[in-house]
């Protein structure tokens, strides 16, 4: 089951070193980056039910 409530301990810290990890990257960089970044958090899940609802649920909230 995917968890949607606030899970950070520090989410402002977690967002300042994401945005860090692009500087310097060019558009196309950054979106590799950023499918590197997915694919090796959902190997980390590991649940496909689960990696589907977070499909879902990014693709709807926004």
């Amino acid at each position: 089951m995917l968890n949607v409530t606030p899970n950070l301990s520090n989410p402002d810290a977690f967002y300042e070193a994401l945005i860090r990890s692009h500087e310097g990257l060019s558009d196309a960089q950054s979106a590799a980056f950023n499918a590197r970044l997915i694919l090796i958090l959902a190997n980390q899940i590991g649940d496909l039910p689960t990696l589907l609802e977070a499909l879902e649920a990014a693709r709807t909230s926004g």
